[in-house]
């Protein structure tokens, strides 16, 4: 598929501001019959737990260029605190929420048990990778476009090279007392998960001995890059790699570690409310963000392709090059809420 680029995309939407309905015609028939009945609806509220609030906005910029007259009203949150205003929402009786996207799978499956999520396959997804298309709902109440690879990450002045951590067990070393930062599983699906994992394979002995290093704990995963650029740590502990890469871009000294012991590698779904508000451009956004053109926007802030016929951002290792972990559905609805007592027992947050 022909790359669509930023001047491009603005360019098309110029072009459809004097010409009204030439840009439908360009889209594929399914997108053109969804935008034709998102018109009239007009914008689409997406309570985003997934990317950065920069890579949220654009995702929201892009999807209005490409269907004029719609807006996107994006929430940026932690996938947590995402959760729970939905669930806020939902004690009050109030539909605000379109699209929910979260990096906590549990999310998702409690709200299908429940009977809250509208039915949608988006047609797009049947571009998406192989594994992406099996990690989402079989009954296609929720999809994936989203996984979130998690890492290490060294402040390069303050760790050399070959002083720094290879494996998640490298940093309950006293030698990083004081250095480490990482998020909190109360706020943050990924850190969630991580912690799952890393239960599964050493034990909660594992987070006694990182209590001992007394890391700086924010909320969300994204937290420690902020606070490795500033100086004040020198060590990321479980970050997301489009964040790290993003800042690297802009010249920060920063350097991603793949840790030879699994990169975490997070699918996180999104979806439907059954009362959304906005149903028809909730479908046109899933059509969205499953397509080549969401992909292409996502990698500019070095978010994962998960089409083959979008190519990974630059500064990422190809997965299929590194040794990956991954918690099942089940690990994570069973353990995440395990993992947030113990860790608030733990580190006492």
């Amino acid at each position: 598929m022909q790359k669509i680029g930023r001047r491009g995309l603005l360019a098309s939407a110029a072009i459809v501001a004097g010409s009204g309905g030439a840009h439908a015609q360009r889209l594929p028939s399914h997108e053109q019959q969804l935008y034709e009945a998102a018109k009239r609806e007009g914008e689409v509220t997406w309570y985003s737990g997934q990317l950065s609030a920069e890579s949220s906005e654009a995702v929201g910029k892009a999807f209005g260029e490409r269907y004029p007259g719609l807006r996107v009203n994006v929430v940026r949150s932690t996938s947590q605190v995402a959760f729970q205003r939905l669930s806020q929402d939902m004690r009050a009786g109030v539909a605000q929420c379109d699209v929910f996207s979260s990096t906590d799978y549990s999310h998702s499956a409690l709200l299908k048990r429940q009977g809250r999520l509208l039915q949608f396959r988006p047609e797009n997804a049947a571009g998406l990778l192989p594994f992406v298309k099996e990690a989402a709902d079989p009954d296609n109440f929720f999809h994936v476009f989203y996984i979130g690879v998690h890492l290490i990450a060294r402040h390069k002045v303050q760790v050399a090279e070959a002083d720094a951590p290879r494996s998640w067990t490298d940093l309950t070393n006293s030698r990083w007392r004081e250095k480490l930062a990482v998020g909190h599983p109360g706020y943050s699906g990924a850190i969630g998960a991580w912690a799952v994992l890393m239960r599964k394979m050493y034990g909660w002995d594992y987070f006694k001995a990182l209590e001992k290093n007394r890391p700086q704990i924010g909320r969300s995963s994204i937290d420690p890059v902020t606070v490795l650029n500033a100086g004040e740590r020198s060590v990321g502990v479980a970050v997301p790699s489009a964040s790290a890469l993003l800042s690297m871009s802009r010249g920060n000294p920063l350097e991603l570690i793949y840790p030879i012991d699994g990169t975490v590698v997070v699918p996180s779904p999104s979806c439907i409310q059954k009362n959304a508000p906005h149903p028809n451009a909730a479908k046109l956004f899933m059509e969205y963000a499953t397509s080549a053109e969401y992909f292409q926007v996502t990698r500019r802030t070095f978010g994962e392709s998960l089409r083959a016929d979008v190519p990974p951002p630059e500064g990422a290792k190809p997965l299929d090059q590194v040794k990956v972990i991954t918690p099942t559905p089940e690990d994570i609805e069973t353990g995440v809420p395990e993992v947030k007592e113990s860790w608030r027992d733990t580190f006492g947050v």
